[in-house]
């Protein structure tokens, strides 16, 4: 059953509505484009995509590429055709990428020519019929194929329930499983974002989180798209860039969101101290538990960092803090938008008392309605009346303001007791000295379980495996306290910065 009401096509309107707005500027190739010539190069796009290589309505396009214009422009091409769009994970291998296309079987694969020789094998592995290279503006059968489309497109009519995106998680507890994005997840997420962050057609976002991820997709890149906003897109993150791009009062960037990582690496930059960022309305920060010393010293500085909640299947936005209560509510992920509801749940599936952790459950229309080609999953993700089971540990404060205290599987239990790491690692990172910690649990003849910090210092920095434990002995109960401290020289990323705990040794 369908919802009876069509998904309507952004760039189309805004191209109608205000054409000389500007709707992209691609920072690397230095092309800027209005919605008008955005507009444009989509339809062009879908017709080269249609004539070239067949696609058709239900047909999946994957997309293997750095941040591009290019990209959100073979997006929204999948929409025209009623096509599926198919980001892929740059940062995967050949073996990981060859399970993705195999299970969800693209018509044709897009590829920046960085990863023409990884696009080749896949396609081979895979069974993938068309191949086609995107340049960044550069002289490519991309470009070729637009300037040479010709005739009319007639776009279907697109249902909200109707699936847009195939987006597959990160992989990091096996193998990835594709979330689908429906039209409806995209419209009440990119609503939401506006109300809670204030994104209007005279928004700036800045894109650095990458494209195949939630993050750089979906906030705040769609929902600016949504309003008639400019999105600013940087190829890939670097901390320099950043830099002079948040400072730069010409470009006048309105929005960002980026996860902790950036913005530790932001703060080690030189000039950062004297940076006046007090132009940009909203800097997000989510993907994982921001350090409560992070958003401390952000704070002195005078810049909110507002904490946000989301995941992949969730649209993303679940939660958010407002700027007013940035300070005041300092480690909390906020309160949920309008059209979210939330609970908290022990495993039993009751709600917990205020103040008690559970796991938190999501249900409303940002939700996915199921992962691809996977029952199974499907079956365990979701209560029987259609609740989401996240995988978070999450509390509620006597204000209703919601607190992530860590991933669900991330818990350990040593001598009986519930050990949560983030909270293991906010502590830590109050040491001066800290660039970075993860705390795991590691197997324990007598308590089971015991906690073992990583521990990336800054350059300089002049800690032992004493002070460490010292230090958290003062601020923790017994058995939170790690057991054991390594200092390494970096932590294990995905490409969006969020640490892989699972790349850790536990030996």
């Amino acid at each position: 059953m369908t919802s009876g009401i069509v998904a309507e096509d952004w760039i189309a309107h805004h191209a109608r509505f205000s054409p000389a707005a500007e709707a992209a500027h691609d920072l690397a190739s230095g092309r800027r484009f209005t919605y008008a010539a955005f507009d444009d190069r989509i339809t062009r796009a879908a017709l080269w995509l249609a004539e070239a290589f067949g696609v058709r309505r239900g047909d999946r396009v994957a997309v293997l590429s750095m941040n591009d214009t290019d990209v959100f422009e073979l997006q929204f091409a999948c929409r025209r055709l009623g096509a599926t769009f198919l980001p892929l994970n740059w940062r995967l291998a050949v073996p990981e990428l060859e399970f993705i296309c195999k299970d969800a079987t693209p018509v044709a694969l897009i590829h920046g020519d960085e990863f023409a020789d990884a696009a080749a094998q896949v396609a081979r592995l895979a069974g993938v019929r068309h191949v086609a290279n995107l340049a960044n503006g550069q002289p490519s059968a991309y470009e070729a194929g637009l300037a040479a489309a010709t005739g009319t497109l007639t776009p279907p009519v697109m249902d909200l329930d109707d699936i847009w995106t195939i987006m597959y998680t990160s992989g990091t507890t096996g193998r990835p499983k594709g979330a689908q994005i429906t039209y409806r997840m995209c419209v009440f997420n990119a609503i939401q974002c506006a109300m809670t962050i204030g994104l209007t057609a005279q928004s700036k976002n800045l894109v650095f989180l990458p494209t195949f991820h939630t993050g750089g997709l979906n906030v705040y890149a769609n929902p600016t798209f949504h309003t008639g906003g400019c999105n600013v897109v940087m190829r890939s993150f670097d901390a320099s860039q950043f830099l002079r791009l948040l400072v730069d009062k010409q470009l006048h960037l309105t929005h960002l969101l980026g996860v902790p990582t950036n913005f530790l690496m932001l703060a080690q930059e030189p000039g950062f101290a004297e940076a006046d960022l007090s132009h940009i309305v909203c800097i997000g920060v989510g993907g994982a538990a921001a350090p409560l010393a992070l958003l401390e010293d952000y704070g002195r500085k005078g810049i909110k960092l507002q904490q946000g909640w989301g995941m992949t299947e969730t649209g993303p936005l679940g939660l958010l803090l407002s700027p007013d209560m940035a300070l005041a509510k300092v480690g909390s992920s906020g309160l949920p938008p309008l059209y979210v509801r939330l609970k908290i749940c022990d495993p039993d599936g009751n709600e917990v008392a205020p103040g008690q952790t559970g796991e938190l459950m999501i249900k409303g229309p940002t939700v996915t309605p199921g992962y691809w080609n996977r029952p199974e999953a499907n079956r365990t993700s979701f209560t029987a009346d259609g609740w989401f089971h996240t995988g978070d540990a999450a509390r509620q404060d006597a204000d209703g303001y919601y607190y992530i205290v860590d991933r669900w599987k991330d818990m350990f239990i040593s001598g009986g007791e519930n050990v949560y790491p983030a909270e293991v690692e906010n502590v830590i990172f109050q040491l001066d000295g800290v660039l970075e910690n993860a705390v795991i649990g590691v197997p324990h003849e007598k308590w089971g379980e015991v906690g073992r910090a990583y521990v990336v210092l800054k350059p300089g920095a002049n800690l032992d495996e004493g002070a460490v434990i010292e230090h958290c002995g003062s601020q923790l109960a017994r058995y939170k306290v790690p057991k054991e401290v390594r200092f390494i020289g970096e932590l294990p990323h995905n490409a969006t910065g969020k640490v892989l705990k699972h790349q850790l040794p536990r030996t």
